[in-house]
């Protein structure tokens, strides 16, 4: 099977193209998880190289940040490693959504509830008595 597919991506010089910049990208990415820190490898991945431009994506924007401040250190380290890097662009991507937390309704202690209910009786007819009278109904 291995063989087939190789015979594949050999078979026109885009599949031939599309495959060594594959190859390009997989190596580096081996490289960019010995060089980048773990907390930020967990939330980045290299996404392309293009004229020798290293195109990293991050997850969220503090990470985008933290490696927009590494990019000197990371070129010296790709450098080092005998990579042929001459800049880096980050990018924002996010992978997946945040995990939607369940919300559970919260109830007031009998206190809250007295509390609300007295100041509400206090007020004069108003958008916020309403609010509080509903808050104060409240399971």
């Amino acid at each position: 099977m291995p063989h087939r597919l190789n015979a594949f991506l050999a078979s026109t010089d885009e599949l031939r193209q599309l495959s060594s910049k594959a190859k390009q990208v997989n190596v580096l990415q081996q490289h960019y998880k010995l060089l980048a820190p773990p907390s930020l490898l967990q939330a980045s991945r290299i996404l392309q190289l293009r004229q020798q431009v290293v195109v990293i994506a991050a997850d969220n924007g503090a990470v985008a940040s933290k490696l927009r401040q590494m990019t000197d250190e990371l070129i010296s380290l790709f450098q080092a490693r005998g990579c042929e890097v001459t800049g880096i662009q980050i990018k924002v991507q996010v992978s997946a959504p945040p995990p939607v937390g369940s919300s559970k309704p919260r109830i007031l202690s009998n206190a809250a509830r007295d509390t609300l209910t007295e100041l509400q009786e206090n007020l004069a007819d108003s958008p916020l008595k309403t609010a509080l009278k509903r808050l104060a109904k409240r399971v």
